[in-house]
């Protein structure tokens, strides 16, 4: 039977992904099980930086349980330097990262013994017999302060802490602007570290077979089909006998999107042992060694005229990169570079960025990787330009912003945007809103002076989302495509799979594929299955990060789909006797023009075509396809996010009062799964401007190390959200969709800070650093009064 009418794409379906979720009927890389496994357990530096001048494991040996314990020099002839793949400068300097530190640690929790023992806690228990003796080193912790001549270093052998400078000039020289603006503004704002928390801890598994030298490893990741590439070289085991399996993942949030060094030494633990192993990191201890998320200072300068026309900014960045370079620490603040100009036209844009190193956890990818960091720089000195010019912040972007009239535009840092209408967005948000009403309510508090003031933030964002022209990636030197793999296999029966090279961790990939699936070829959406997460069912992809999964994936599977179909339409020709542009194809069946009597369904093609008995001469008997997508550019979503608090100015307390969001993510695949992806993302960001910080001391130890320390928030500090979306389809792709993955994190967190200074600002506030918390609003309001 073939489907009704009715389109799949655009319907809010349950996620398929949840019944086995919720039931307990799921298989996190945790409950991996194999006869004879063993369980690993690493020690970890309790210092930032130091030499390692002698170390035993021999005394864990005598633990009962105990197999084998391993130091980083005892697995150094098996392990190679864990990779690096964006080399963002021709001199970048690319210190090499042992996955077991051998001579010197670099920071508070770099690994420096394994134990493997019959059962976790033995091995736990284990690491406390193991004898290291540390010669402390300096930390280095200060960004400008590791750049100054004398400071210690992280890395003594490459003389520097500075990791690369990293520059962009585009449009107009910006002295010159400077020297014909009528109004500058300099800014200094501070990203904060951040800690990611996905529901599942970071877990792997190794199962070996030694008659055949093969290895499946099970890892809780988002990018199995990369871990399989990179781990086959830093082991040398030949990629041909390396199986990655993601099974169900418990969120990752960009932590995840990362080939770790607890990966290379379960396959070399596996592959000396002969067993299967297995580790799973504890809460606290995936604070210490999970990379971390943002950590730069942004100098921003804006130009402008009186009138409040743009016309020019300058970004230098200070980007940590942490102790070590990871799997794109170096690009990660670069994904903003193009975007700080945001939806607002100017004649001059110049952009630095220098990476410097640390003593504290490597950086790298964590929600929005880039785009926050920019859209909030931009959103942040645009309220502060309006604060000086003495215009309202919606106006001065109003006067500013790309029109939808422009589209497609150039910006001035050398991005197309296809398609947008910002007007419509922030005429729908402002309405929703109650704006002037606000504004009305603000005036009176601060006319009569109430301890309690009222605050109102813009955040007018757009992003770049599906990461993947290959000749970009190309020209910004990192080392692989951004193409995407999809193939569909119709079965004699009429049902389908789907293939993916993406690998889902929460955004609902089987749903959304199997409707995209189930549209072009007419089946119903039940009778799809999607297949993912597994090198060997599904070996080729380039995995989910960056929004691109369904600008990108998606496409790939509409793409495979109409394959399907254009294959099936010789068969069905054949078999109706008619020529192929004779036929139609609607809700599953050919049909012959003019005689729709003479018709078969896509399902009975399928079956006609696994028998082969009747197939046109020299037909190779499948219509199953597949497609490789290297999409020409990247998709543009966009938006409107008000934000409106309560601030106590005796207390410093905040409180959201209400929070709406308009965005543009195109065409919408399912409504339900897109508002589960905002109202995340808005938990995340609305985080940074008010929760969350990794902090350290003065010796580089974290503090911040359990969650009792990071405020995480939870459902009750978080306010009702009210969403609403406007649609311009992208042009860049056949589903017209635009990604929407990091779209709530990207915008909230100015929204946020910006409706927390503007309550502030008549007290003589300018700024207050995030996270925004009580202590720091409290001092930041005394300090105005003093």
């Amino acid at each position: 039977m073939t489907s009704t009418t009715e389109r799949e794409v655009g319907r809010a379906r349950p996620r398929k992904e949840d019944a086995h979720l919720i039931t307990g009927q799921t298989n996190w890389t945790d409950n991996i099980q194999a006869g004879g496994l063993l369980y690993m357990a690493f020690l970890r530096s309790p210092l930032a930086h130091a030499r390692i001048e002698r170390i035993d494991v021999a005394p864990a040996l005598q633990r009962p349980g105990v197999v084998a314990a391993f130091t980083g020099a005892d697995l150094a002839d098996g392990l190679g330097s864990m990779p690096c793949v964006w080399p963002v400068t021709e001199d970048i300097v690319m210190p090499a990262h042992p996955p077991v530190a051998a001579d010197e640690v670099r920071y508070a929790g770099d690994p420096v013994a394994v134990v493997v023992a019959r059962d976790r806690y033995a091995a736990a228990d284990a690491l406390e017999a193991i004898e290291v003796d540390y010669e402390p080193l300096p930390p280095v912790l200060d960004l400008e302060g590791a750049l100054a001549e004398d400071a210690p270093l992280v890395h003594a052998d490459k003389g520097t802490n500075r990791c690369y400078v990293w520059p962009l000039r585009t449009g107009e020289e910006f002295d010159a602007v400077r020297e014909r603006a009528e109004v500058t503004l300099k800014r200094r704002y501070h990203q904060q570290r951040l800690i990611a928390n996905a529901m599942e801890p970071r877990a792997v598994a190794v199962t070996p077979v030694a008659a055949s030298g093969e290895y499946t490893l099970y890892s809780s990741t988002q990018v199995p089909h990369i871990a399989r590439l990179l781990l086959a070289g830093v082991t040398g085991i030949p990629e041909n006998k390396l199986r990655v399996v993601a099974p169900d993942v418990g969120g990752g949030f960009g932590s995840k999107l990362q080939v770790y060094g607890e990966e290379a030494v379960a396959l070399d633990v596996a592959r000396r042992l002969g067993r299967p192993v297995k580790w799973t990191e504890s809460r606290s201890e995936g604070y210490l060694a999970t990379h971390q998320g943002r950590g730069m200072i942004q100098d921003v300068e804006i130009a402008a005229t009186r009138e409040g026309r743009l016309l020019g900014l300058k970004v230098d960045l200070l980007a940590d990169m942490g102790a070590y370079l990871m799997l794109i620490t170096p690009g990660t603040p670069l994904l903003g570079a193009f975007m700080y100009p945001g939806i607002y036209k100017m004649d001059s844009y110049e952009f630095t960025c220098t990476g410097v190193f640390t003593t504290r956890t490597p950086t790298d990818a964590y929600r929005g990787a880039g785009r926050p960091e920019a859209t909030f720089a931009i959103e942040r000195i645009m309220d502060d330009l309006a604060a000086e010019l003495g215009v309202d912040p919606m106006e001065l972007r109003r006067r500013n912003w790309i029109r939808h009239e422009e589209f497609p535009y150039t910006t001035v840092a050398g991005l197309t945007y296809d398609s947008g209408h910002y007007e419509a967005a922030t005429d729908r948000a402002l309405a929703l809103f109650g704006y002037d009403e606000l504004r009305a309510e603000q005036r009176k508090r601060a006319e009569g002076q109430d301890a309690v003031r009222l605050g109102i933030g813009v955040s007018t964002y757009t992003e770049m989302c599906g990461l993947a022209p290959s000749r970009v990636l190309r020209d910004l030197r990192y080392a692989a495509g951004g193409w995407e793999a999809a193939s569909i296999r119709m079965l004699p029966t009429g049902k389908v799979e789907v293939v993916t090279g993406t690998s889902p961790h929460g955004q609902g990939h089987v749903t959304s594929w199997s409707q995209i699936a189930a549209d072009v070829l007419g089946v119903p959406f039940e009778d799809v299955e999607v297949v993912h997460g597994d090198t060997r069912a599904a070996p080729q992809g380039m995995d989910t990060y960056g929004s691109r999964s369904l600008v990108v994936g998606g496409s790939a599977v509409h793409h495979a789909a109409v394959k399907v179909v254009e294959k099936a339409r010789k068969v069905a020709a054949h078999l109706l006797e008619a020529s192929e542009q004779d036929l139609d194809f609607a809700d599953g069946v050919f049909s012959v023009k003019g005689s729709p009597e003479a018709r078969r369904t896509i399902q009975e093609v399928a079956f006609a075509t696994f028998t082969s008995h009747d197939l046109p001469e020299g037909l190779e008997p499948t219509i199953n396809a597949e497609h490789l997508l290297d999409p020409d550019t990247f998709s543009y979503p966009h938006g409107t996010h008000l934000c409106a608090v309560e601030v106590d100015t005796e207390t410093g307390q905040v409180r959201i009062r209400s929070y709406v969001c308009v965005d543009d993510v195109g065409r919408v695949v399912n409504p339900m799964i897109v508002e589960g992806q905002v109202h995340g993302g808005l938990a995340q960001g609305i985080a940074q401007a008010l929760y969350e910080e990794a902090v350290y001391d003065d010796e580089g130890n974290l503090v911040s190390g359990t969650m009792a320390d990071y405020l995480v928030p939870s459902a009750a500090d978080l306010p009702d959200f009210v969403t609403d979306r406007t649609q311009t389809p992208a042009t860049s792709n056949p589903l017209g969709v635009k990604g929407v993955g990091e779209a709530g994190t990207i915008a909230s967190t100015p929204a946020v800070v910006n409706a927390v200074v503007d309550a502030l600002r008549p007290l003589g506030v300018g700024d207050v650093r995030m996270p925004c918390t009580p202590e720091r609003i409290w001092q930041a309001v005394r300090e105005a009064r003093s």
